[in-house]
């Protein structure tokens, strides 16, 4: 048989060229932010490292052929820089790297941001005492709920804050998430709660504070959409004041009943009604008590809470422009025909003094509206990263699943401790 004839020799193995850093930073910040959301401009992600290249299998040497190079003993490419001591890397972004974790389009999620960890530990710890005759009185660590009518999506989420963990404390604050009503008629009612500070029973007045609200809306649930797709802004606004106090003045009547002090069984108040006609962009805030309204357009926050001495909200064009009444004058939502119930005490608990406060605005396409109470109000006002974060997150266009909404709600920040309730919307 003729020996076969002569082959050349095969090349070492050559690594497929890795491709080129990338300028993605963890954190996108807001255009008209000059400071970085967490890593400077232009720090490049880590190299990445080549593909793994299987050695080639062991062939017995070629008469002739030259002898093949040595491959090189050191690593095929340099560590990440991330890795190597004293590189140029925001510790930040290391932090975000460790801790986080990529969803698509959208930038990682963090459990923190700020100067440093929180003091205590980001899962629940102890739970609350409960007592075996009165289980109904239990209130779970996190409830978490979202719907899509019309043009908007709607994700709502109520957590136990870190202190109320640690010490098995119940969570102060309630969410009611409610809609009244069918097809494009219907009306979505949000409303959160937050009871009074060492307070015995303040998760009982938040939830109380709930639900008197929402059965004063759903009683009047057509009247209050029809008049906020006519843009009848008087009577919107007259009409919910007068539910408002009506519903914490049963509150306080609760706790006479209860013999409890009535300036103490009582709960700061914020609700959102959003209509499910995909033709009407009106959203309507109205509520009493701390916490937040803010808006994110155009990739920026804007924080729309009404001051007190503007309790109705500042103008807003195209909303407000029809007569404060119908041709018959009829003024529709004044008081909603509601009669008001006698009280059982003479004279009837008055309402809290605090303000009410009140917006009806109308959604652009891409805007994303919070609601909040004070535990994540306070902190989107006191730390920029945060804010950048949630940013970054949400601005995206598409509205986050429940469990990514959960992560983005619970992204803590160092001294800030108490319940957060957050209900977001996203325009189609």
């Amino acid at each position: 048989m003729p020996p076969a004839p002569d082959r050349p020799a095969p090349g070492p193995a050559v690594p497929p060229t890795p491709p080129p850093p990338t300028d993605a930073a963890p954190f996108t910040q807001r255009p008209a932010d000059p400071q970085p959301a967490l890593a400077p401009p232009g720090t490049p992600a880590p190299d990445a490292p080549p593909e793994a290249v299987p050695p080639a299998p062991d062939r017995p040497p070629v008469p002739g052929a030259p002898a093949a190079a040595a491959a090189p003993s050191g690593p095929a490419a340099p560590e990440p820089s991330d890795a190597r001591p004293g590189a140029d890397v925001d510790p930040r972004t290391l932090q975000a790297r460790e801790v986080g974790l990529t969803t698509g389009s959208r930038p990682v999620y963090v459990d923190h941001v700020g100067s440093g960890p929180p003091t205590y530990d980001p899962e629940p710890t102890a739970l609350p005492p409960a007592d075996p005759d009165d289980l109904g009185d239990l209130v779970a660590d996190t409830v978490l709920d979202g719907a899509r009518y019309g043009a908007c999506t709607l994700r709502a989420v109520s957590l136990r804050g870190d202190s109320a963990r640690y010490r098995g404390e119940p969570r102060r604050d309630a969410l009611l998430t409610a809609r009244f009503g069918v097809g494009e008629q219907a009306l979505v009612l949000v409303a959160m709660a937050t009871g009074g500070r060492a307070t015995p029973g303040a998760h009982r007045a938040a939830a109380e504070a709930c639900r008197w609200i929402a059965q004063a809306v759903g009683r009047s649930h057509a009247r209050l959409a029809e008049d906020i797709r006519g843009a009848r802004r008087g009577e919107l606004k007259s009409g919910l004041h007068r539910l408002t106090d009506r519903s914490l003045g049963r509150l306080r009547a609760s706790a006479v009943e209860q013999g409890l002090d009535p300036d103490e069984y009582t709960a700061s108040l914020r609700c959102l009604l959003l209509p499910a006609d995909p033709r009407c962009r009106t959203r309507v805030f109205f509520g009493v008590g701390t916490g937040g309204l803010f808006r994110l357009r155009g990739g920026e926050w804007q924080d729309i809470e009404p001051r007190v001495a503007e309790s109705a909200g500042a103008p807003v064009v195209g909303f407000g422009s029809l007569p404060h009444e119908t041709p018959e004058g009829d003024r529709l939502t004044m008081d909603l025909g509601i009669a008001t119930p006698p009280s059982p005490y003479e004279p009837a608990p008055a309402p809290p003094r605090a303000p009410f406060r009140f917006r009806a605005s109308v959604a652009r396409e891409g805007d994303v509206l919070l609601l909040c109470t004070p535990g994540l109000a306070d902190p989107l006002r006191g730390e920029e990263q945060l804010a950048d974060h949630l940013a970054a997150r949400w601005r995206t266009g598409e509205p986050p699943g429940l469990a990514a909404y959960l992560a983005d709600a619970q992204v803590r920040v160092k001294g800030y401790a108490d319940d957060r309730t957050a209900a977001a919307v996203w325009e189609a």
